[in-house]
This record gives C-alpha cells, sequence and structure tokens, in this order.
C-alpha cells in the first residue's frame, strides 16, 4: 500500500520500544503513513523504568527537522519527549521555520514508573510559547496536574484544567482519563466550542507502556490525513484501547502495547 501522509516526529528514543520514537513510528506505519525522525534525546528503559537519559544537543535537534523537512514536506508534526529548555527553544525555532499547520504535542513529563522527565523552567516554556504554536495538547492526568498546579480527582477537575490550559494559549486540549480509578476511561477533549467525552472501557491490565505517545502519533495520522481534530480523536482513543486489549505481556514491569492490532496481514504473506 501506498502511505496515505507524511508525519514528523519530533520525540525521545525508548530502547525498550514501547514508547517514545518506536512507539511513534509503530503507530504512524500501522496506520497506513509515513514516518520522519528528529530525536531529541536517548534514554535507558525497559519496562521497570528509566536509568538514564542522554540529551541531544539542541543545534542538532533543529538541523534534524529543518534538513528533513527540507527534502519531504510532512503533513504533520508529533511533538513528544522535550526535557530541557535548550531543546524547547530548538523545536520552537525549527517548527516556526517548516510552516507546518497541524501539530500534535504530548507533553511527556512523567515516566509510567513516575519518573520525571522535565525541568520546571522547561515546563515554563511549554506553558508560555509553545502552546500557542500547536493544534492540540494531549496531556495525561499527571501533566496536566503539574502544567496546571490543580489535583484532578474527577471529570470535573480534567474539564477545570483544560480551561487553564486554554487560558495559556492552547486551541485545544485532550486530557487522558485513564489515571483515574473508573470502569470507563474518559478522555475529554476542550476547547473554546465546547467539550467532547470519549469514553472506552477500562481495560485491566498493567501492560500500558506508550499508550499517550501512541495516543498522539495516532492523533496526528488521522488528523494529517483530512479527518476533523475531533474524529481523530475519537479514532486515535479506539485504536490505542485496541493496542491495550491484546495485553502481549512482554516484559516484568508495564509491558508495551500492541502497535500491530490494527494490522491485518494477506494470506499469501502469512
Amino acid at each position: 500500500m501506498k502511505p496515505k501522509s507524511k508525519i514528523l516526529i519530533i520525540a525521545g528514543s525508548d530502547s525498550s520500544g514501547g514508547a517514545g520514537i518506536q512507539a511513534d513510528i509503530k503507530t504512524v506505519t500501522a496506520l497506513g503513513s509515513y514516518a520522519m525522525t528528529a530525536i531529541t534525546a536517548i534514554t535507558s528503559q525497559n519496562t521497570t523504568g528509566v536509568k538514564s537519559i542522554l540529551s541531544v544537543n539542541a543545534k542538532e535537534i533543529l538541523n534534524q527537522i529543518v534538513f528533513t523537512c527540507k527534502d519531504i514536506k510532512p503533513d504533520a508534526i508529533k511533538i513528544g519527549m522535550l526535557h530541557s529548555s535548550e531543546v524547547i527553544k530548538s523545536v520552537i525555532t525549527g517548527i516556526t521555520k517548516i510552516k507546518v499547520s497541524k501539530i500534535i504535542l504530548d507533553p511527556v513529563m512523567v515516566a509510567k514508573g513516575g519518573q520525571r522527565l522535565i525541568d520546571n523552567k522547561a515546563i515554563g516554556l511549554l506553558k508560555k510559547h509553545l502552546v500557542k504554536k500547536v493544534s492540540l495538547i494531549t496531556p495525561n492526568i499527571p501533566e496536566a496536574e503539574i502544567f496546571t498546579k490543580t489535583k484532578i480527582k474527577t471529570t470535573s477537575d480534567m474539564i477545570n484544567a483544560a480551561n487553564l490550559m486554554l487560558s495559556y494559549g492552547a486551541k485545544n486540549v485532550l486530557i487522558k482519563g485513564g489515571h483515574l480509578n473508573n470502569k470507563i476511561v474518559s478522555d475529554i477533549l476542550v476547547n473554546k466550542k465546547g467539550i467532547k467525552i470519549f469514553k472506552n472501557k477500562k481495560i485491566s491490565t498493567i501492560n500500558t507502556h506508550g499508550t499517550g505517545c501512541t495516543l498522539s502519533s495516532a492523533i496526528a495520522t488521522y488528523f494529517s490525513c483530512g479527518k476533523t481534530l475531533k474524529k481523530s480523536c475519537e479514532l486515535g482513543t479506539k485504536y490505542v484501547n485496541s493496542a491495550i486489549g491484546s495485553n502481549l505481556n512482554y516484559g516484568k514491569g508495564h509491558g508495551p502495547i500492541n502497535h500491530l492490532s490494527s494490522v491485518v496481514i494477506k494470506k499469501k504473506f502469512r
């Protein structure tokens, strides 16, 4: 099949393959599009946690963005792990130069095991400058709490936090509800026009490593193909739910989800 669109992924690498740029590439490819990358950091991690993070030079990140897009213009951009203010400044410069309108930001702040992946100065830059330049920001509940300095225990709290993020200049906010202890997961999309809640049955498993990276990449892929942002969010949440449902059970900690859940292999290739 011919790829339906081209996506630039700006994110960190996950050596275990479940999250980060590896999850992004798998998602974009599984959904039928072409993935390009600008790697912001190299992490040594597995399903039990993060051992170390090696930052890529900010100038080299800018080079990756601009030089790649000079040759192949992306239809959309997905932004993931931006762990320092220097990296964020570099990314802002890059996306300003290449002028792509469809940008999805997943503000990666906390690893699945609880490790903090971003400093306070970088969070300030995200709030003040980057959120204004993207189409959608997709924090989970711990990230939304850090971003807004509020506590989130209910869907009403999620909506309040989303509205706070709109006040920072965000155009659209999708807060992911998987951290709430409910039988139904509510992912809430909020913008100035209104609120849309996407509900999916919660799957009982610890194997959810990479769900945030996967969701934002899925949304970017659907959005790049011409679907509305609302429809892209709906389809993205369904794709992630299907991927969680496979319950791969790899590793000793929070295992990865199945990015191939949407792929059907033709009989002659089996």
